[in-house]
């Protein structure tokens, strides 16, 4: 464990989360954790304004996660959605979408939210990040190559950022570049600091 973050020795970090990328930027900021994954039916109601998404789903997640909780375990859960126009851009159904999406943010730009739930036995609270990024105009034969080489099936928007669609497709962002990858590490280390 990072020695800055000395008030956590007696914690256990609990990061409920499948994705290698959260568990990688989570290892980054040298903290220790176990990974304990839960399946949660992430249906949204309708009536949900786009930038509330990504809150409800992280504490949806947090709230599905049945393990009891020991006294010093701290629960992390998080969700990350593109916004574009007005909709959320969710993880794409087949490469057709994943085109349609990738069509729809070409030359234009998005915003990136993600939220990130902290939960123990007494406490929970839950932190949001918003990024916007611009894409440059993509062609048609780029997004094409994007999706058969990377399959962006897992990834909200139809990419990541991390990947040669970013390297070479993103013109300008504003904000945290990890909150695009999906976990915003400054809100998260400062949280931890302060638990």
């Amino acid at each position: 464990m990072n020695p800055l973050l000395s008030n956590l020795r007696n914690k256990k970090i609990v990061l409920a989360s499948n994705s290698p990328r959260r568990q990688e930027l989570l290892k980054g900021l040298e903290v220790d954790f176990e990974v304990r994954v839960i399946d949660v039916d992430e249906k949204v109601p309708k009536d949900i304004q786009a930038e509330y998404v990504a809150a409800y789903l992280s504490k949806l997640k947090s709230e599905s996660f049945t393990d009891e909780l020991a006294a010093n375990e701290i629960l992390i859960t998080s969700d990350t959605v593109v916004i574009a126009g007005g909709h959320v851009l969710g993880k794409p159904n087949s490469e057709e979408e994943a085109f349609d999406m990738l069509k729809s943010l070409s030359g234009a730009t998005h915003t990136v939210m993600t939220a990130v739930t902290f939960r123990d036995k007494t406490r929970q609270i839950t932190l949001e990040d918003e990024t916007k990024v611009t894409f440059r105009f993509l062609e048609e034969d780029e997004i094409w190559h994007y999706i058969r080489q990377y399959k962006p099936m897992d990834k909200a928007g139809s990419y990541g950022i991390q990947e040669w669609i970013g390297y070479m497709g993103v013109e300008r962002i504003e904000g945290s570049y990890y909150n695009v990858m999906g976990f915003p590490l400054h809100l998260i280390y400062a949280q931890l600091k302060k638990w």
